[in-house]
C-alpha cells in the first residue's frame, strides 16, 4: 500500500474549500457532492451504480481498513465519480481481503481527497445541501481557486441528468432460479446491484436481466410472471420512456415490484411527481415505518430524488382512475419522506431504499417475499377466471 503526499484540494460550488491530500488517482474530477453515514460496505458503496457521477464523502472517519475483495463488488466498475475520506488507513487486515482500497482506487482511475474534515463538509452540505464539487491534485490543483471554482460551476447538475442508459446492460442476460424454478421475472437494469437478481434466484425466480431500452413488447415475448424495475441515477423526472414502459405493465396487469428509482418511477407512472431532496438519504442506517404492519426497520438507502404523494389515506392514482386507489406504504421517520407505494387495486408496489443490502441491514429483505405472494396470488387468480 501506497499513500501519496502530494496536496489536493476540495472546491463546492458555493465556493468553500477544503485541503489535503490526494488519495487514489492524481488529476482532477467533479459531480454532485453527496455525504454516506455508513460505517461499513465501502466497497459495496463505491460499485454502486446508483452513484454514478456523484462524489461521495464518507461520514465514517476511518475508511479502508477492511481492504477490498472481488467477492462484495457490487457490479463490474466503481461508479463514483470521485471520493473523500478523513483518516485513510494505512493498513488493512481482514481474512477476506485481496488488497488495499488505495491502490484499487489508483488502477481505477479515481480521484479522491484524504485528510479532509468531513465533518465539516457533511454539516455544510445538511446545511446548504447537496451541490457540484470539484477534486484537484497535482498539476490540476495548482490553479487558482478562482479558477477551480469556475470549474465545478460549469459542470453538470444532477437534477435534469438522465444517467440510466449510461449505467444499464446492452443485451439481455438470464440469471437461472437457484433450485426449482417457480417464476420467472423481467428485471430492467437502470443501474441494479448484483445483490438483487441473487435476491431473487434464491427464491427460485428465473430472473431477465434487460436493458433500459427494452420494449413492454420484448417483455411479453419472454412470458414473466413479474416485472422488477431496479435502482439507478439521475432524475427520475427524465425517464419517460421507462415511465411509458411501466404503464404498460400495469395496463396489463403484470405483478410490479420497484426499488429505489423503480419506485420514483411507479409513482411517476401513478401521476405522482418527484422531487429534489436537500440533500437525499445515504446509508445503511435509515429508519422507515412499515405501515401495512407498525413494524419499523433499518433500511440501506442511496437517493437524492423523492416521490410527492400524500402521506395520508388513500388517493386515486392521478393518471389513470383504472390503476385505483394508492397509499404510502412506508415512511422515512427522520424526515416524513415516502418510502413506498402500495397499489390497492392493481398489483404493484415499490419502496424507496434497498431490501437486498449486501452490506447489511437486511430487515427488509421480507419484501422479495411480497413479491412472490404478488405473483402467486395473480396465478391464482387468473386459474380462477380461466
Amino acid at each position: 500500500m501506497s499513500f501519496s503526499t502530494t496536496p489536493a484540494v476540495l472546491v463546492l460550488e458555493d465556493g468553500r474549500t477544503f485541503h489535503g491530500s490526494a488519495y487514489g488517482s492524481i488529476g482532477e474530477t467533479t459531480g454532485e457532492a453527496v455525504f454516506v453515514t455508513a460505517m461499513s460496505g465501502y466497497q459495496e458503496t463505491l460499485t454502486d451504480p446508483s452513484y454514478h457521477r456523484q462524489i461521495i464523502i464518507q461520514a465514517a472517519p476511518h475508511i479502508g481498513n477492511t481492504g477490498i475483495n472481488r467477492t462484495d463488488d457490487e457490479s463490474a466498475q466503481i461508479w463514483a465519480a470521485g471520493y473523500v475520506v478523513r483518516d485513510a488507513s494505512r493498513m488493512s487486515s481482514n481474512w477476506r481481503s485481496e488488497g488495499d482500497l488505495v491502490d484499487w482506487l489508483k488502477e481505477s482511475g479515481i480521484v479522491g481527497i484524504s485528510d479532509v474534515d468531513t465533518r465539516a463538509l457533511t454539516r455544510h452540505l445538511r446545511d446548504k445541501g447537496a451541490m457540484r464539487v470539484g477534486i484537484f491534485s497535482g498539476p490540476a490543483a495548482e490553479a487558482s481557486e478562482s479558477e477551480l471554482l469556475a470549474r465545478v460551476q460549469a459542470s453538470p447538475q444532477m437534477a435534469g441528468a438522465n444517467l440510466v442508459d449510461e449505467v444499464s446492460i446492452t443485451e439481455p442476460t438470464l440469471v437461472p432460479a437457484t433450485g426449482e424454478k417457480k417464476f420467472s421475472v423481467a428485471a430492467v437494469d437502470l443501474g441494479i446491484k448484483s445483490m438483487t437478481p441473487e435476491r431473487l434466484t434464491e427464491r427460485g425466480i428465473d430472473v431477465h436481466l434487460l436493458p433500459s431500452s427494452i420494449s413492454f413488447e420484448e417483455i411479453q415475448a419472454l412470458g414473466v410472471d413479474g416485472v422488477f424495475f431496479s435502482n439507478g441515477p439521475g432524475d427520475p423526472a427524465t425517464a419517460d420512456d421507462q415511465v411509458e414502459l411501466l404503464r404498460a405493465v400495469l395496463d396489463a396487469g403484470i405483478p410490479f415490484f420497484g426499488i429505489c428509482f423503480g419506485n420514483q418511477l411507479l409513482g411517476r407512472a401513478l401521476g405522482f411527481g418527484t422531487y429534489k431532496l436537500p440533500f437525499g438519504h445515504r446509508g445503511i442506517n435509515v429508519p422507515v415505518m412499515d405501515r401495512t404492519t407498525g413494524k419499523v426497520e433499518i433500511t440501506s438507502q442511496n437517493h437524492g430524488f423523492a416521490v410527492d404523494a400524500p402521506l395520508e389515506g388513500e388517493t386515486v392514482a392521478p393518471h389513470k382512475a383504472d390503476y385505483g386507489r394508492v397509499t404510502v406504504s412506508h415512511v422515512c421517520l427522520n424526515d416524513d419522506v415516502v418510502e413506498g407505494l402500495a397499489c390497492l387495486d392493481i398489483p404493484a408496489f415499490s419502496v424507496q431504499f434497498h431490501p437486498e443490502a449486501a452490506a447489511g441491514p437486511h430487515d427488509s429483505s421480507y419484501l422479495f417475499d411480497r413479491f412472490v405472494d404478488l405473483m402467486s396470488a395473480s396465478q391464482a387468480d387468473s386459474a380462477a377466471k380461466a
